[in-house]
């Protein structure tokens, strides 16, 4: 079989299951966020923390309860970090550093996980598995809460009321992410990843050097890492090493595992709101840009000059021979589309062009399908702007679901789709304009410039992925981009949770014959090109500076 006939099935097999996934657990998300039952565990959860599940609340309320829960989160991993010696399990590894534990902390936290540490070298057993793969799950749990406490603002009429923010916290929790956390993790070890709470085992080399191999529960924290959409692997060379992703079926399974909520959102959006075609309209514009990602970064990495890459059938440093260009592609345009930050070979080694392309789907928003729950508010906000654009081409009031996009909708809109760029560009400018930018950077020119801007687009975005030779540990950049991860994470939810707020206010507007019909395919068409345009205004100069001029002249 050809590399390029093996690719075409994978993506198509790929596709398939996620459709095949997309309308039963769509309903059963629906089902557990409009659910008036509790589970026995979820009462003890919420008498624990003192909650009352079933008092609703308005969106200030809600906001501090994700606010405040997330600063507790953060407290709660940096003091980890600082004290793992003590801790049981230590594996005799010393305290992270303060700049590195706030780092980390907020990295997790924010549902960023970016990592400027070795795992292996650097995370006790307790810190891996009570501090990072908790923060894996509830970080999670609050985007999706987020999400749909936006979707009952599109339901709801004449109420502030959006919902319990801790109910939604820990039903995602234990409803969803823990039950298919477990599934995926059986599934890894039949697949090979290892799950043990072992001593470093030493060994000696071909070379008759002493190497310590790291044990730990891989794959329990590489299944809710890719299905929550973190990023964070147990081990430096995340899901390019064999203990996290032993074959090409774990590979798969991995890819498939960060898609399937971000892809299955839109079908509880339609569900919830009562019109399953609001849903399809919403989900067909983030499969048809992630797709257009997919075929593009395959094709410039087999068609990439050179007689080495020639002679390799594609550019394959940087990448393994067990997965080749088609597996690596995909997967790093899954894992750059969501806010996943997993890898699978190094995005540095990619072409020029096609490190254009990954830092274009985390510039997008990271809504092609995006992460858990942030994917499908940011396309929604992105179809505001849509409707609102359309409703500029015919002189009318514009409309989505019933509700009228006025003056404030619009600008919790805008004050949203303009954070991330404002942290990305001023975060780079700053960074290049330091000696400690430069010294940060392995390469000269324009790559070197991509390896900045591709720092702060990963962490502004919640990514966390990064170009492997740029070097982020050191306190300035542990700081700086500690700090966009929490900026980038919480100002927008902010906006969205105002925005949720005016819209579960307002009464129903009945549909005429000047609506616009948003479960069309010119709808999703004018939403794709309102994401493109958007885009493209805001970050082609840097782009231009960076991949583009890279690519260009190679």
């Amino acid at each position: 079989m050809s590399p390029v006939l093996a690719d075409v099935l994978q993506v198509t097999a790929l596709i398939v299951a996620l459709a095949l996934v997309h309308r039963p657990l769509g309903d059963y998300m629906a089902a557990v966020y409009s659910s008036k039952k509790h589970l026995r565990v979820e009462k003890w959860i919420y008498r624990s923390v003192g909650a009352n599940p079933d008092a609703e609340m308005r969106w200030p309320a809600y906001l501090r309860g994700v606010l405040i829960f997330s600063a507790v989160g953060v407290l709660f991993l940096y003091v980890m970090q600082r004290v793992q010696d003590k801790l049981p399990l230590s594996l005799g590894f010393q305290p992270i550093t303060p700049d590195q534990a706030f780092n980390t902390a907020a990295s997790f936290v924010a549902n960023t996980n970016w990592q400027s540490y070795s795992g292996e070298v650097a995370m006790s057993h307790v810190t891996q598995t009570a501090g990072l793969a908790v923060q894996n799950f509830v970080s999670a749990a609050v985007g999706i809460a987020v999400a749909v406490a936006l979707v009952r603002g599109f339901a709801r009429s004449r109420t502030g009321d959006l919902g319990n923010f801790w109910a939604d916290l820990v039903r995602g929790t234990v409803r969803i992410l823990i039950p298919v956390s477990v599934i995926a993790a059986v599934i890894l070890v039949a697949c090979g990843a290892i799950q043990n709470f072992g001593d470093i085992h030493h060994v000696t080399t071909l070379t008759g050097q002493q190497q310590g191999i790291s044990p730990g529960a891989v794959a329990s924290q590489e299944a809710i890492k890719d299905l929550g959409t973190n990023g964070g692997g147990f081990f430096n060379a995340n899901s390019a090493h064999p203990f996290e992703n032993p074959n090409g079926l774990s590979n798969l399974l991995e890819i498939f595992l960060l898609l399937v909520i971000p892809f299955s959102l839109p079908r509880t959006f339609g569900k919830l709101t009562g019109s399953i075609k609001q849903g399809y309209s919403i989900v067909a514009a983030m499969g048809i840009i992630w797709f257009a990602g997919v075929v593009a970064v395959t094709w410039l990495e087999y068609a990439h000059p050179g007689t080495a890459s020639h002679l390799a059938g594609g550019a394959m440093e940087g990448k393994e021979q067990r997965f080749g260009e088609g597996a690596s592609s995909l997967f790093s345009v899954s894992t750059t589309m969501t806010s996943t930050g997993s890898v699978n070979s190094f995005h540095d080694s990619f072409s020029g062009l096609s490190g254009g392309v990954l830092l274009l789907g985390m510039m997008l928003g990271e809504i092609a399908p995006g992460g858990v729950g942030s994917g499908l508010y940011g396309m929604l906000v992105m179809a505001i702007i849509a409707v609102f654009i359309a409703g500029l081409m015919v002189g009318r009031t514009p409309e989505y679901l019933g509700k009228k996009i006025g003056t404030r909708e619009i600008k919790l809109a805008a004050c949203y789709i303009l954070i991330t760029p404002a942290l990305v560009l001023i975060g780079t400018a700053v960074a290049i304009a330091l000696p400690d930018g430069k010294e940060a950077m392995t390469n000269i020119g324009a790559h070197g410039f991509s390896e900045v801007l591709y720092a702060y687009t990963s962490a502004s975005n919640n990514n966390g992925s990064a170009f492997a030779g740029f070097g982020a540990n050191t306190p300035y950049f542990n700081t700086t981009l500690g700090l966009c991860m929490l900026l980038g994470r919480f100002l927008p939810m902010v906006f969205v949770l105002a925005l949720a707020g005016s819209l579960a206010e307002q009464k129903p507007v009945p549909e005429t014959a000047g609506t616009l019909r948003t479960e069309k395919p010119l709808f999703t068409g004018l939403l794709v090109g309102t994401i493109l345009i958007i885009t493209g205004l805001t970050f082609f100069p840097a782009l231009a500076l960076g991949p583009l001029a890279e690519g260009l002249s190679s």
